[in-house]
Order: structure tokens, then sequence, then C-alpha cells
């Protein structure tokens, strides 16, 4: 069978405070939201940056929702791909994301750098030279 629907992945990134992070990332990334439910005490959103979408949602552990702040660190990175890395990493920091390393220029060809955002989260932005 074909399928009609077109194939994606999006991240879904687990948070103590929804409605902070909703800020950050609207004002870090230029993120707008695309779908949004709040009920008390939670927050559930769809963003989309420029077309590339994830979600996020205050952390639920008794669901096994755990943000990195309640692990401890995480596993997973977020590659954001951007025609210019250094303005949106400065953006980023200036919202409240704290510098891993500064942007520059990789021997494998990509100019990056990466932050931690406010929720633990660890962003590397860039672009291929």
């Amino acid at each position: 069978m074909e399928s009609i629907t077109p194939y994606s992945i999006a991240p879904w990134l687990s948070v103590r405070d929804g409605l902070k992070a909703l800020d950050f990332y609207k004002t870090a990334f230029g993120a707008t939201e695309v779908y949004r439910l709040e009920v008390p005490g939670t927050v559930v959103a769809r963003l989309s940056v420029n077309g590339a979408e994830f979600w996020l949602s205050d952390g639920a552990p008794v669901q096994g929702d755990n943000s990195p702040e309640t692990l401890g660190g995480g596993s997973v990175r977020m590659v954001m791909i951007v025609d210019d890395p250094d303005a949106t990493f400065q953006r980023a920091v200036a919202a409240g994301a704290t510098v891993v390393w500064p942007v520059d220029d990789q021997p494998y060809g990509w100019r990056v750098g990466r932050v931690v955002d406010p929720f633990g989260h660890h962003w590397e932005i860039g672009r291929m030279l």
C-alpha cells in the first residue's frame, strides 16, 4: 500500500516549565506555535522554526517523561541547521542559553557552535561550509 502521508520525525522536549520554554524558543529561535494545549499545571505545544517542527511539554515523571533537569542531563542534542549560525547562536545566548562551545569553522566542513538551553537541552547551531 502506498502511503499518502509524508513521513516526518519531530523531537518532543520535556521541560520543567512549559510556558517559560515557549517564550524562550520563540525569542531564541523565532519559533511559532502551531498547536497549543494548556490544562492546569501543564502545557503541550507544537512549534515550528522556519518549517522545522518540534514539540514540548511539561515533564510528567509518573509517565516516564522526564526533563534533563530532572535526570541531571540529557542524552540527545538537537542540530539546528540555519543560514546564519552566528546570529542564531547569539540570539539564543541573549535569550538565556549557555555557551557550551562557540560557533567556529570545524575541520569536518561545518561552521557550528553548541548551547544548552535553560531547560537542559543541547542545541548545535550551524551550517555546512
